[in-house]
């Protein structure tokens, strides 16, 4: 398991490194999107760098004409951005997306119950 320390220390010696041709975006970009594969590692990622430092670092790669890479970083920003909904449906927030709207109950065959109640 990634410590939120240790993803804070390998981001800034990456973000202030001199001796390599990698963009401190890409840096960024490269860790947002390696670590959606592990949610505690994603979990790290967010709390550590956060959603507007990545979307600073895809505008960065965009401004740099570097496409592959922005496109990596909007598809990172994206899922977290997923993930963050999901998380605020679980705990009893709300969600945008029209798959979570009530309907019609089932009525109950010996109560006589209305279905549209």
């Amino acid at each position: 398991m990634v410590s939120t320390t240790a993803v804070k220390r390998a981001l800034a010696a990456l973000a202030t490194r001199t001796d390599t041709a990698r963009r401190p975006y890409a840096a960024v970009i490269d860790e947002a999107d390696a670590a959606r594969a592990d949610l505690r590692r994603a979990a790290g990622f967010v709390d550590a760098v956060g959603l507007d430092r990545l979307a600073d670092a895809v505008d960065a790669a965009e401004r740099a004409g570097d496409e592959a890479t922005a496109e990596r970083g909007r598809d990172a920003l994206a899922a977290y951005r997923g993930y963050r909904r999901a998380a605020a449906v679980k705990e009893g927030g709300n969600c945008d997306s029209d798959h979570f709207r009530s309907g019609p109950g089932i009525p109950k065959p010996d109560t006589g119950q209305d279905a549209n109640r």
